[in-house]
C-alpha cells in the first residue's frame, strides 16, 4: 500500500488543459502583435532618420555644444560632497528642495547670519524658514556657470555675507547640482523668479536682494525684468562681474578667440545661440529696471573683462531716472573673477549701498 502511494506521488501530472489553453492564447496574441510592433518601430526609425537628415551636421553639433559652453553644468564639481548635508561644508546651514514646476525640483542651501549661528544649532527647516523674517536682510544668490552650490569660491562668499549679517539662499538651477530638469535660459530665469518670490513670501517686511555672479548676473536681470513687468520690482540687485550679453561674452571667450578668422565661424556661433534661444542680455534688461542696482567688478578680471561691467553700468545709469539708485564699485587687482569676497571692503560696500536705498 505504501509503495503504491509513493508511486502515485512520483508519477508526473498532466498539465491543466485550461492553463495550456491560456498559455497558447497568450503566445498567439503576441505573435499577432509582431507585425504591428515592427511597423510602429519602422515608422519611429524613419521619423528619427528624417529628423536627422533634415538638418546639417553643424546644426546637430553646434547648438548642444553652445549649451555646454554657456552653462558648463556637466562639470558638476565638487563631486564628493553630499549636497543634502551642507553642515559638513559650512556652519548654520540647512538643505531643502522646492518644486518649481512638474519635473523641476531645485536644491537650495540656506545660511543664516553668523549672529544667529548658536540659535540655529540642531534646528530643522521650519526654524530656518521662520528666521527669514527676523529683520536681517536676505540675499538670493544666483551663481555662475559650472559646478554646484558647494563650490569653494561660492561658500567663501556666503561665509562673508553671513558674517556681515545676511541670510543667504543659494540654489542650483535646473540641470545643476542635484536639481532636476534641463538648463535653458528661460528655465533658469523661472527658477530665479520662483526662489525670489518664495523668499518674499517667507520674509514678511524683510528686504530681499538678488545677487548674481557672472552668468548669474544675466539670470538676475532676466528675473528682475520679469518681476518688474509683474509690478513687483526687486528690492535690490547686485551684479558681480556682469557681461553685456552672451554673444559678446562668447566671442571674447579665450578658447574661441583663436577661431575668429575662420570663415563663417562667428556666423555659426550666432546661429547656434539663436537656435538655443540664448541671449542673456544684461545690456537690454537694465533699461527696464527701477530697483536699486549695485555693480561690482574686479579690475583684473580676465574671464569677464572690466569694460563689460562698465558698459552695463553706463547703460543703466543713462536709463534710470533716479541716478542715485545705480552705483558701480571697481575693486583693485588681486581678486580676479571669483574672489571679490576676499576684499575686506566688499560687505561694507554692499551694506552701505543697501542701507541707503532701504532707508
Amino acid at each position: 500500500m505504501a509503495a503504491q502511494e509513493c508511486w502515485a506521488a512520483a508519477a508526473p501530472r498532466l498539465p491543466d488543459p485550461d492553463c495550456v489553453a491560456a498559455w497558447w492564447n497568450m503566445v498567439r496574441r503576441n505573435l499577432q502583435s509582431v507585425p504591428h510592433s515592427c511597423l510602429a518601430l519602422r515608422r519611429k526609425i524613419a521619423a528619427q532618420y528624417n529628423n536627422f537628415t533634415s538638418k546639417s551636421l553643424k546644426e546637430h553639433i553646434f547648438p548642444p555644444l553652445m549649451d555646454m559652453l554657456v552653462f558648463f553644468n556637466f562639470y558638476n564639481a565638487p563631486y564628493l560632497v553630499d549636497l543634502k548635508k551642507p553642515e559638513k561644508k559650512i556652519a548654520h546651514t540647512v538643505n531643502f528642495y522646492i518644486k518649481v514646476e512638474p519635473g523641476v525640483i531645485l536644491g537650495i542651501w540656506h545660511t543664516v547670519p553668523s549672529c544667529r549661528g548658536e540659535d540655529a544649532e540642531g534646528k530643522d527647516r521650519c526654524w530656518y524658514e521662520a528666521a527669514l523674517h527676523d529683520g536681517n536682510p536676505i540675499i538670493v544668490y544666483l551663481h555662475g556657470s559650472a559646478q554646484n552650490r558647494a563650490a569653494c569660491h561660492r561658500l567663501k562668499l556666503v561665509k562673508v555675507l553671513s558674517d556681515g549679517g545676511f541670510h543667504v539662499l543659494y540654489a542650483d538651477y535646473r540641470g545643476f547640482g542635484d536639481s532636476t530638469g534641463k538648463a535653458t535660459e528661460e528655465g533658469l530665469t523661472m527658477d530665479a523668479v520662483y526662489v525670489y518670490e518664495w523668499a518674499k513670501a517667507k520674509s514678511g517686511t524683510t528686504p530681499v536682494c538678488l545677487w548674481g555672479h557672472s552668468l548669474g548676473t544675466a539670470v538676475a536681470t532676466n528675473a528682475a525684468k520679469v518681476l518688474e513687468e509683474k509690478g513687483c520690482p526687486v528690492d535690490a540687485i547686485v551684479l558681480e562681474a556682469p557681461f553685456t550679453n552672451i554673444w559678446t561674452e562668447t566671442i571674447n571667450y579665450p578658447l574661441l578667440k583663436i577661431y575668429h578668422k575662420l570663415p563663417g565661424f562667428l556666423r555659426l556661433i550666432m546661429d547656434s545661440l539663436k537656435k538655443d534661444k540664448l541671449t542673456f542680455s544684461n545690456d537690454e534688461n537694465v533699461k527696464f529696471l527701477s530697483s536699486p542696482l549695485l555693480i561690482l567688478h574686479g579690475e583684473d578680471d580676465t574671464t569677464v573683462p572690466l569694460e563689460f561691467g562698465k558698459k552695463v553700468y553706463e547703460i543703466a545709469y543713462n536709463a534710470y531716472r533716479d541716478k542715485e539708485r545705480v552705483k558701480m564699485v571697481i575693486f583693485p587687482p588681486g581678486y580676479r573673477h571669483n574672489l571679490l569676497c576676499k576684499c575686506p571692503m566688499l560687505v561694507i560696500t554692499v551694506r552701505d549701498f543697501l542701507s541707503k536705498q532701504w532707508a
